[in-house]
């Protein structure tokens, strides 16, 4: 038993997504890189609710299981048959079992509303309250038709008279009540209109003939945006991508071309970082403050430090870990590996799965050859080695601190520190060879016309 100040959150995502035309399940489709459902239980963990019920159907067992490995198999209601929002929401009553408080029901396909948004409906602790917004073309919404403060009722378009259709205040979908009294008001829903549905909707006009308060708070209308189709996802990703360049330039991040530049939902940029055109950031990429990520790069799972530069046209993936005033040049990838500070691998390198020691120097066209086709091995560069150009080397090895590995080297044993590793074929000149070889050449050639 709760306190009838706690919160929960009913998500809806049982919607069948076919607008979407996509075997991925809509509420699965990302923005920012982050399913559109874990936009909302963030939403819903940001707001303290102790309990979070997601209504999937029958019909995507991917939602299922992406919901059980988030918050458990206790988090789980199920709509089936899908038989309207009411209905969806009677769904989670059952799960919810003896908890007190208010509960809020959002949706898993709105990837926008974020808990500023939704707090204001738990400033009252009786009655209904909906979230509404001004649309700037109303079209097809619901309208919110309100008697000063009160909400009278929510009236479907299709339905309204021309004063109705006048209205641009919309309804977001978006409703929260204590729980009890949601429960009761569903339990007298109806099904007696047109689709043969229950709608959630239709507690505000039963709430209000039982003298309960029913309220509406407002919030921007592009904060309730709904997904249903492809077009609307790359809409929702646009407006996040906005938000972040906004959050990023007013927290001293300096972006030249910022509507060029990528983000996800949680990249990290310090203040005084520059970030140039044509940059994308992929999830769990934290850039401390001071640093460079040049035009053309991507950064994925990597850490990169203070005073660090990135690119161009380089690529950090998982486990990159950029010490202070490293460099990692033009088309340089690095995977799992830590560079201590002042390290530099400034051209077309592959580093995987190792460690580059404090002022090492990774030659042009150097690879860690870290794949034997089964395992992955580690390669250890130590502090102020230099490896010289196109250089392989196939771990599991070691370069000692200070050593020189000869340019074209294919290193297969550990290095001392201070040792020089020269591991290449003898050169062998054969003078006239190639005036021979163009004479031979020719006459071949010539002979075949």
């Amino acid at each position: 038993m709760t306190t009838p100040s706690a919160r929960a959150a009913i998500i809806l995502a049982a919607g069948q997504g076919t607008r979407m035309k996509s075997p991925l399940p809509k509420v699965l489709h990302p923005v920012g890189h982050r399913a559109m459902l874990d936009h909302a239980i963030d939403a819903a963990e940001a707001l303290g609710c102790e309990r979070i019920v997601v209504v999937v159907g029958s019909h995507s067992p991917e939602v299922r299981a992406h919901v059980v490995k988030r918050l458990g198999e206790d988090a789980i209601a199920v709509q089936d048959p899908p038989l309207g929002t009411g209905h969806a929401v009677r769904a989670a009553e059952a799960v919810l079992g003896d908890f007190v408080g208010q509960v809020v029901v959002t949706y898993g396909d709105v990837p926008l509303l974020r808990a500023h948004d939704i707090e204001a409906v738990f400033e009252k602790s009786d009655g209904v309250t909906v979230i509404g917004f001004e649309a700037a073309d109303p079209g097809a919404y619901g309208r919110l038709v309100m008697d000063g403060e009160t909400l009278t009722a929510i009236t479907e378009a299709k339905e309204a008279s021309p004063e109705v259709l006048a209205i641009t205040n919309c309804n977001s979908g978006v409703m929260a009540a204590p729980v009890g009294l949601l429960f009761s008001l569903l339990a007298e829903v109806t099904n007696d209109n047109a689709k043969g549905e229950y709608y959630l909707t239709d507690v505000v006009e039963l709430a209000r003939k039982r003298g309960e308060p029913t309220r509406v708070t407002m919030a921007s209308e592009d904060s309730v945006m709904g997904v249903n189709a492809q077009g609307e996802l790359a809409q929702a990703e646009a407006l996040f991508q906005k938000v972040q360049r906004e959050t990023f330039l007013a927290a001293g991040v300096t972006m030249s071309a910022p509507g060029t530049v990528h983000f996800a939902w949680d990249t990290e940029v310090g203040a005084g970082s520059i970030i140039e055109p044509f940059v994308v950031f992929g999830p769990g990429a934290r850039v401390a403050e001071r640093a460079r990520i040049r035009s053309f790069s991507h950064v994925e799972g990597a850490v990169v430090a203070s005073g660090a530069e990135v690119g161009p046209y380089a690529r950090l993936r998982p486990g990159a870990d950029l010490g202070e005033d490293v460099k990692v040049g033009n088309f340089v990838e690095v995977k799992n590996v830590r560079m201590e500070p002042g390290a530099k691998a400034n051209h077309l390198s592959y580093l995987g799965d190792g460690s580059v020691g404090a002022g090492a120097n990774i030659g042009a066209g150097t690879i860690f050859c870290n794949y034997d086709g089964f395992n992955k091995a580690r390669t250890v560069v130590g502090e102020g080695a230099f490896v010289g150009s196109n250089s392989a080397l196939v771990a599991p090895v070691t370069i000692g601190a200070g050593a020189l590995v000869g340019s074209g080297s294919v290193i297969t044993k550990d290095v001392p520190a201070d040792a020089l590793a020269l591991a290449r074929g003898v050169q062998v000149n054969k003078e006239g060879a190639a005036a021979t070889f163009r004479k031979l050449a020719k006459a071949k050639k010539a002979a075949k016309k």
